[in-house]
């Protein structure tokens, strides 16, 4: 039997918003839409005229499905080849992705916390839930939550980025490192980076990716200069600019035919942080992205 035609409607309001929080409580947007999935799943069985407040239930739903999912998330996590980052979002405009104010930077950041502590950060501080409403979400009092909370902000406030790039400075930035790695520009490529950049690059053992994180600008510019030895990079293809969850970059075809992103964390002019995603895994939703929008062929 058909539920009833309220609950589908009130449903299909909130789904949006339960999505993208199971996203950032998870970093993949196939198993958010699983766990929306089955809170749908759940929502249709409730009578709703025992449901004061549809939002906050739903969200509590949610939440609890997703604090349950990260248990066999993180073990997974634990036999990951390589780096791991979460799926890709890319947008256009820089507008698109950051509905929720959350970056790749923040996202990476919220890695390092306990899942009580992820789920109270979201809800309070991203999602303005209230204390007493995240208390009885996650069955703690309100004082615990507050304290998770706080430890959660002390972890990720250097993620949080206080002077976002100008999307006209990320787009310039992005096209600019791709041509210096394209064509081996090795002092154009040393101008752009940060003393202290990070590079991180998640092919999940279904792509050749760095296994470890790269740190510190010398040992950047020898891996791209032993990449383009290897003539590596000579036949990139740039297929479209990008943002990629709040960060500009670009999408681009690599040597075989690899589809990857490359997002820019930028700081003061210099990219502090370069987030490189192959596993196809997480890239088919950028495929099917591609595929259905006009223009798709970029720079080359």
């Amino acid at each position: 039997m058909s539920p009833p035609e309220p609950a589908v409607t009130v449903f299909e309001a909130h789904r949006p918003r339960l999505t993208r929080l199971a996203y950032r409580m998870l970093g993949s947007m196939s198993e958010a839409e699983d766990v929306v999935q089955d809170a749908w799943l759940r929502w249709r069985s409730v009578d709703m005229a025992s449901v004061q407040n549809p939002g906050a239930f739903l969200s509590r739903t949610v939440t609890r499905l997703c604090l349950d999912q990260m248990k066999s998330a993180r073990a997974r996590r634990e036999t990951y080849v390589g780096a791991w980052l979460p799926e890709p979002l890319i947008a256009v405009e820089p507008e698109e992705p950051m509905e929720d104010e959350l970056t790749l930077t923040l996202m990476m950041a919220l890695e390092r916390l306990s899942p009580l502590e992820r789920a109270a950060f979201l809800l309070h501080d991203v999602f303005g839930v209230g204390l007493d409403e995240v208390a009885g979400t996650l069955d703690r009092e309100p004082a615990a939550v507050r304290q998770l909370a706080v430890r959660a902000r002390r972890h990720v406030q250097d993620a949080r980025s206080r002077y976002p790039v100008a999307q006209e400075e990320g787009a310039r930035i992005a096209q600019a490192f791709f041509n210096a790695t394209r064509s081996g520009d090795l002092n154009m490529l040393q101008g752009l980076l940060a003393e202290g950049v990070v590079i991180r690059s998640d092919g999940g053992g279904k792509v050749l990716a760095f296994i470890n994180p790269i740190f510190g600008l010398q040992k950047a510019i020898r891996l791209y200069r032993g990449l383009f030895r290897k003539q590596i990079l000579q036949d990139a293809q740039m297929v479209r600019p990008m943002w990629i969850d709040g960060l500009p970059g670009y999408v681009s075809r690599e040597r075989g035919g690899v589809l990857q992103t490359t997002a820019f964390e930028i700081e003061d002019g210099r990219i502090v942080a370069i987030y490189i995603t192959r596993n196809p895994d997480k890239l088919e939703r950028v495929t099917a992205a591609l595929s259905a929008a006009p223009g798709e062929a970029g720079a080359h």
